[in-house]
């Protein structure tokens, strides 16, 4: 029972203390994904598993099944900056994560509001298009370009996709290099460029963190032989979140890859199309164990996690 001599305590104290007991914020702007595979499901699954709270703006939805996308139903503008400044004005936020947000008017939309909290750091995934209209990707692709990139901290993408949208005019022997890709998002402002599914001989694939200057990290993984859907949002959320909740860049990157590796390995069938990665494969029932039983806990790259924090710059535009 309280003592009745002692005086309440200040609403604004409680808040705080409360706060710091909180787990960081992450706002996501991401079309709703009914088949789970992708979209906000994912952004929520992952963020929830590396310890961050899911601010979810919902864009629009994908007309779609785990085998592929049929159609895409954008909501306006209005009601997605509605969406965002009720939440940011309750809320703080320590990261944003955009994924597809369906039209050019949402991206500005969002850059707008992205703009008034330029110490956040901004992560950007552009995933595979192919399945739109080949109007529709220009147009989306060049209000991304304009409007989003020079306000993005980290931009997660396919090699492929990446370098079709940043390098079209590719005219090398070779395709290009992770750094390529970086030195061309580079010229809209990103510092920091993560390029994933780089081909590597022997059935191996290459994940790249870089800048127009220096390969900070890089990961080989064995190719799988499955198709997944959904993979590409699930490590941008499992990055977004790690970045708020206080890792370093190097160490956020190779814990999100690392958790992405597993979710995959665990990844289950719920149709008849592609691969689901198992998000929560960490919430094994008792007495279960992965085949690797540590997880990542004992990776040795974890003592990343103790290296000091890179410089990450804030999502100014250079507008």
């Amino acid at each position: 029972m309280a003592n009745p001599n002692t005086p309440p305590l200040d609403a604004r104290q409680i808040q705080a203390e409360e706060s710091e007991a909180s787990p960081a914020c992450v706002m996501t702007f991401n079309a709703n994904d009914p088949s789970g595979a992708g979209g906000l499901t994912a952004d929520i699954s992952a963020i929830a598993s590396a310890g961050a709270h899911a601010l979810a703006v919902v864009t629009g939805s994908y007309v779609r099944d785990t085998a592929e996308i049929f159609d895409h139903i954008s909501f306006d503008e209005e009601a997605v900056t509605e969406q965002a400044r009720t939440a940011l004005e309750d809320m703080p936020v320590s990261a944003i994560k955009v994924g597809f947000v369906g039209s050019p008017e949402n991206i500005s939309a969002i850059a707008e509001i992205a703009s008034d909290y330029a110490d956040v750091p901004l992560i950007a995934y552009m995933p595979n298009l192919s399945w739109w209209e080949e109007e529709a990707i220009d147009s989306y692709l060049d209000a991304f370009r304009e409007l989003l990139l020079p306000q993005t901290t980290v931009l997660v993408g396919n090699h492929s996709s990446l370098w079709r949208w940043l390098l079209p005019d590719w005219a090398g022997e070779k395709s290009p290099s992770a750094r390529d890709i970086a030195k061309a998002a580079s010229e809209f402002g990103v510092p920091y460029t993560l390029v994933t599914g780089v081909p590597m001989p022997d059935q191996f694939i290459d994940n790249v963190l870089t800048t127009p200057l220096a390969t900070l990290y890089s990961e080989k993984f064995e190719r799988f032989e499955a198709v997944f859907a959904g993979a590409g949002d699930t490590l941008t959320a499992a990055l977004s979140a790690l970045l708020a909740n206080g890792h370093n860049l190097q160490a956020a990157t190779t814990e999100a890859l690392t958790y992405l590796d597993h979710s995959l390995d665990a990844g289950f069938h719920p149709g008849m199309g592609n691969i689901v990665p198992d998000r929560l494969f960490w919430a094994q029932a008792e007495g279960e164990e992965p085949d690797d039983s540590d997880g990542v806990a004992d990776d040795p790259q974890n003592s990343l996690l103790d290296l000091p924090p890179f410089d990450l710059p804030s999502n100014g535009t250079k507008h």
